[in-house]
Parts: C-alpha cells; sequence; structure tokens
C-alpha cells in the first residue's frame, strides 16, 4: 500500500470517529468565551463536547486537531460545492484556509479576548476535484503579536499535493463587558 492510500485511509477513519463525535450536539453559533482560551475552546469542539460552527456542517468539514498556534480542518469535496463551470468554488477553498488560520491564531486567545480578520490572501494553484476525497487545511501562525498575528495555511489531499495556501492578519481585542 502506497504512503498516499495509507494516509487516506487514516484520514477517512479519523473522519468518521470525529464526525460522530463533533455531530452529537446540534451546530451552533457560540458567544466569545470570557471565561475560557481560546485553545480550550476548540479543543472541546475537537473532542465534541461543544457544538461545531454551523458553517463547518453546511461546508462538510470538520476541526481534526488543535494545538497552541496551529489548527488543522478536514473537508469533502462535494457536488454541493461545484461553480456554473463544473469546479469546485473557489469560496470553498477559502473558506477551510480562512477557518484553519483563522482557528490557528484563535488558539493564542486568552479568556477575555477576542480577533478578527483584517486581511486573507488566498492563492489557488491545483484544482480540488470530486475525485479528490478528503483535503486538510492546516494553519499555523507565524506572528503572535500582541495587537496583531497573521498565520499561515496549506490546503493538502492526502498525496501531499498542495491545492490552495493563504495568509491572514488578525486583530486581537479585549471583549466588550456583558450588559
Amino acid at each position: 500500500m502506497s504512503e498516499a492510500q495509507t494516509t487516506l485511509e487514516r484520514w477517512l477513519a479519523e473522519d468518521k470517529r470525529l464526525r460522530a463525535q463533533q455531530l452529537r450536539l446540534p451546530p451552533a453559533p457560540l458567544p466569545p468565551s470570557r471565561d475560557r482560551a481560546g485553545i480550550d475552546v476548540l479543543r472541546e469542539m475537537v473532542a465534541g463536547n461543544m457544538p461545531a460552527p454551523p458553517i463547518s456542517v453546511a461546508l462538510k468539514f470538520i476541526l481534526v486537531h488543535v494545538e497552541p498556534g496551529v489548527a488543522v480542518f478536514q473537508g469533502q469535496p462535494s457536488a454541493d460545492f461545484l461553480n456554473p463551470l463544473g469546479g469546485l468554488h473557489g469560496g470553498w477553498y477559502a473558506t477551510l484556509l480562512d477557518s484553519c488560520v483563522g482557528c490557528a491564531v484563535h488558539t493564542l486567545v486568552p479568556a477575555g479576548r477576542g480577533y478578527t480578520t483584517l486581511e486573507l490572501k488566498v492563492n489557488l494553484v491545483r484544482a480540488v476535484t470530486l475525485d479528490v476525497p478528503l483535503v486538510r487545511a492546516e494553519g499555523r501562525v507565524v506572528h503572535p503579536g500582541r495587537q496583531v498575528a497573521t498565520a499561515e495555511g496549506r490546503l493538502v489531499g492526502a498525496d501531499g499535493k498542495l491545492y490552495a495556501h493563504a495568509t491572514t492578519t488578525c486583530l486581537f481585542f479585549d471583549l466588550p463587558p456583558l450588559p
């Protein structure tokens, strides 16, 4: 068995386990956490103890791994996301990449703080076709500043092929007090 096939089988098994775990709860938006660090919230999502955001269900991707400065999502290309020309819509690539780079930054957010995207740059370098069963969007913080953070992400297949890459700049801010 090739290395790519071994990786794909591992990803598929992980996908099945994590989807069952994460979709126990109905998807729901979560308010920013005032009492928990971002990485703790994301770890609870991976474990299925907090609901997945609705977009991850709608676009068929899940959070598979987080650690400080790193977030990895896995997505299933689908005919639901084809553009009028029959290719996978660039917005799907961009959303996966925005999620991985944003959540990589989110892992660094302390309790009582939030962040927002200031800039997102996406480069599509190869078409993801419906023959590609899964892709991973791997985000990593490049600069963890006090006010501004930057991160980069890569969208890859189990065979190691690069499909797209992105960079982001995010702004940290204090969450306003509750009324």
